[in-house]
């Protein structure tokens, strides 16, 4: 199985999105601090995550979220649990 998941970074206020095989050994080095991308933004949170069972999908979705359409589409979807955590709007970059 493949994920693609999205992290809170609570520092920040911004969002982190990634691809994986293994969520939670990848969501553990995260925060732990062994990726670099998020060391210096935790406290990080899950806030969602996609299952795939090609890695080739899972990698294409990542892709488009990360793009503009796909991450405006992101905020629509998950507007309740950001606005619970009082994720800036007008951050457009993740």
């Amino acid at each position: 199985m493949y994920y693609v998941y999205i992290l809170y970074c609570q520092k920040d206020g911004k969002l982190y999105i990634g691809f994986t095989s293994d969520l939670k050994k990848r969501i553990l080095k995260h925060k732990s601090g062994f990726v670099l991308a998020t060391k210096h933004r935790r406290p990080i949170r899950l806030i969602y995550y996609e299952g795939y069972l090609h890695e080739d999908d899972a990698r294409q979705r990542e892709k488009y979220l990360k793009g503009g359409k796909g991450h405006s589409e992101l905020k629509i979807q998950l507007a309740h649990i950001l606005d619970k955590l009082g994720y800036k709007y007008a951050n457009t970059r993740y």
